[in-house]
């Protein structure tokens, strides 16, 4: 399965939390797994607190003030400091799904994470059945 994400900020993180639930809602799988994969070099995915608005930002700070846009980068397309978040912060997550429902925190919630829009993404959603052998 494929999400399709339309981003509006050259950096954000953007709460995905309830479409892969719903998603796993929808399937058939009680007890698996859910891995979620983003195929671009200047976007990531990542879990983390969603009751706070301000952890996003927070995040957001702290990695523009690491990685900053004006420095003595070589590739020619402007972008190194979003490919340099995105190798940080990962491309891939892989949540436990039990009795149907994603295995997550009280405050934990997916984010996508946009560093080089806007665009157009996609996070591709793999769903596995575990296979309970009695």
């Amino acid at each position: 399965m494929i999400l399709k994400i339309k981003t509006g900020s050259k950096t954000e993180l953007i709460d995905i939390t309830s479409e892969i639930r719903n998603l796993v809602r929808s399937s058939s799988i009680k007890e698996g797994f859910c891995m979620l994969y983003v195929p671009h070099t200047t976007a990531a995915v990542t879990i983390n607190e969603s009751a706070d608005p301000s952890v996003k930002s927070d995040i957001l700070m702290i990695l523009n003030k690491i990685i900053p846009w004006e420095a003595e980068y070589r590739h020619l397309e402007g972008n190194s400091p979003a490919h340099i978040k995105s190798t940080i912060v990962g491309v891939s997550e892989l949540i436990a799904i039990e009795n149907e429902k994603l295995v997550l925190g009280t405050w934990q919630g997916i984010f996508f994470c946009e560093f080089d829009g806007p665009r157009n993404r996609k996070v591709n959603v793999h769903l596995f059945q575990e296979n309970i052998e009695e």
